[in-house]
């Protein structure tokens, strides 16, 4: 059952400017779906008229069959979101902001304590319990706001980056719960640019830039879709420059001091070779070869080299 559908979705603002174009999307009950693009693709101007903020210029948006651009309350009723943005949670400590926002979701006091006490547990959030908001370090304060979304989830729960800031011990706790909520029915609608988490972690999504949808599917499917190749990483040593890249490596992307390009399977030795004659060099400080990944199919469909910086 989706519950939630996107058809058509248009948003032109003053001066023409064209935030999101003819988007069309759909979450299932028990998904996580991610929404992947660079900045400024459109992803928080779409969730921004999920939830009702934001009223397109055309098409339709669906929550759990209601059309939520004419009755945009149910939206903000049935949707629970953690914003990109820093909750502002000062003056409370973790465990009564999380319980606040249960409560608000029209909660029992009795199970959204349970639930708030079971989320703090969970993250190992016992040592910042007693402290107000404005003590807690930003990751502290990105964790408390995903549980604020998490502690009594809607029908469609939307979290915005939920791991900006976050350290990676954490990072794992918190897909894990970004699973159960799928498993407790939630259609997970997951805003990110970290494509690497975002591959670990979808059952399905699609790739926006400048405010179209790009790409979409399976991640496997959408990898299958790369033809018979193998993805070369290198990590170029602080101020070097590869002046003639070898004839072998296809598609270069540069970003920063990481280089990703394509090789064939066949020339898998000769690249060893020569990436380790790179290292001896003193040119390349470190270089992986493996299977195509998501950030791939990622920079494929962006086409341009700032994709890189996402991860």
């Amino acid at each position: 059952m989706s519950l939630l559908e996107i058809e058509h979705v248009s948003k032109v603002f003053r001066g023409g400017v064209a935030a999101n174009d003819d988007i069309s999307l759909s979450v299932e009950a028990g998904e996580v779906f991610g929404l992947l693009g660079p900045n400024g693709a459109g992803k928080t101007t779409l969730v921004s008229q999920i939830i009702g903020l934001l009223a397109p210029t055309s098409g339709e948006i669906r929550v759990a069959g209601v059309n939520t651009v004419k009755n945009p309350g149910f939206a903000r009723q049935a949707c629970s979101f953690q914003p990109q943005t820093q909750v502002p949670i000062e003056g409370m400590t973790p465990g009564q902001a999380i319980e606040l926002a249960g409560r608000l979701r029209g909660g029992q006091a009795n199970e959204v304590r349970a639930r708030a006490q079971a989320l703090i547990e969970h993250f190992e959030l016992g040592a910042w319990s007693n402290k107000g908001g404005e003590a807690l370090s930003g990751g502290v304060r990105r964790l408390v706001a995903f549980c604020m979304a998490a502690v009594v989830p809607g029908q469609v729960t939307i979290l915005d980056e939920p791991t900006n800031d976050v350290d990676p011990l954490r990072r794992r706790l918190l897909w894990q719960q970004v699973r159960q909520l799928a498993e407790r029915g939630s259609a997970v609608l997951l805003v990110t640019h970290n494509v690497l988490e975002a591959e670990r972690s979808v059952d399905r999504l699609a790739i926006i830039d400048h405010g179209k949808v790009v790409g979409s599917g399976t991640p496997g499917s959408m990898k299958n879709g790369n033809g018979d190749y193998l993805r070369l990483e290198l990590l170029l040593e602080p101020g070097a420059t590869l002046h003639a890249l070898p004839a072998f490596l296809s598609h270069p992307v540069n970003g920063g001091r990481r280089l990703i390009g394509r090789i064939s399977p066949e020339d898998a030795t000769q690249v060893t070779l020569w990436a380790n004659r790179m290292k001896a060099d003193e040119l390349i400080e470190e270089y992986s070869l493996g299977p195509v990944t998501l950030e791939d199919v990622y920079i494929r469909e962006i086409g341009r080299a700032d994709a890189l910086e996402i991860s």
